[in-house]
């Protein structure tokens, strides 16, 4: 049961989620968060987007029916049956981590958790997903909402460098997930869905990531002219160009091997600069 509520709520989503909003919390200049305070932060938004990923998978049985990567979630299997009650749990998950971070936190705050959510859950997944290429570049907004409302939690009035954090979740998306869809090529053309590798190709997809990512490693670096220091700039540096050189092996060989290399390299690029944005402000700030 664990094991299939996990994979219901989408919870290594959740937490990379929740991890950011703490970051951008801890980055943003202003009043020193409590720990309650940032206890209720990181709950607010985990249990959203667990609530936008649980919707996914409960919009998207038929699609995930046909694909092999996603024939185990527990709406497909049959361990959980989809009914109005499910519809409603999620929605009163979403509606209590909105309230409590009003509550708490700030209504700032609190929009923007609901923002994730909604641009996951209904952006996303209904309106874009089976309809463009473009709908992870749109929908990948849901993860900047979670910076954003972790700056707020501190300041409402969102500063330049968590903007830059937004944006670099921003970019980072594409990047993420079109390595993911290189390697998973035919199982998103057997579903239907129009990820950028079915309707272009791998090796224009394995470009079109190379392009996306040299601007994510360059929004990366900004942050360094308003207020973060070396450690930061070492960490945006190196987890960046280890993400470069993974996708330049992608465009020489838009392999699934080598795609699923870029894929990692991906989650350790924004490991690594999550690491160093602590690092900077707890060393340096």
């Amino acid at each position: 049961m664990v094991r299939q509520l996990t994979n219901l709520f989408k919870l290594r989503i959740g937490i990379i989620m929740t991890i950011t909003a703490v970051v951008a919390m801890a980055a943003t200049p202003g009043r020193t968060m409590t720990a309650w305070e940032t206890a209720i932060l990181a709950l607010t938004v985990l249990v959203a987007a667990a609530s936008a990923g649980a919707f996914n998978q409960y919009y998207e049985t038929d699609v995930d029916a046909r694909m092999r990567r996603t024939r185990n979630r527990p709406f497909v299997t049959g361990a959980f049956h989809k009914s109005g009650g499910w519809l409603l749990t999620i929605a009163g998950m979403l509606a209590a981590s909105v309230a409590v971070a009003t509550y708490v936190l700030n209504a700032h705050a609190a929009l923007y958790i609901f923002l994730g959510a909604f641009f996951y859950a209904v952006v996303y997944t209904v309106w874009l997903k089976r309809r463009t290429w473009l709908n992870i570049v749109i929908g990948g907004a849901s993860g900047s909402f979670a910076v954003l409302a972790g700056a707020a939690a501190v300041d409402p009035a969102i500063g330049p460098v968590p903007l830059l954090l937004a944006l670099v979740l921003f970019f980072w998306t594409p990047s993420h997930f079109w390595s993911l869809a290189i390697a998973q090529r035919q199982d998103y053309a057997t579903a239907g869905i129009p990820m950028l590798p079915v309707v272009a190709g791998n090796a224009v997809a394995a470009r079109a990531v190379l392009a996306n990512t040299a601007v994510l490693v360059i929004v990366s670096l900004l942050p360094v002219f308003h207020g973060l220091g070396w450690i930061y700039l070492l960490g945006a540096a190196g987890g960046g160009g280890f993400f470069i050189y993974r996708n330049l092996q992608m465009v020489a060989d838009a392999s699934p091997r080598v795609a699923m290399g870029s894929f990692f390299a991906s989650l350790v690029q924004l490991s690594v600069l999550l690491l160093a944005t602590v690092l900077d402000v707890w060393l340096l700030g």
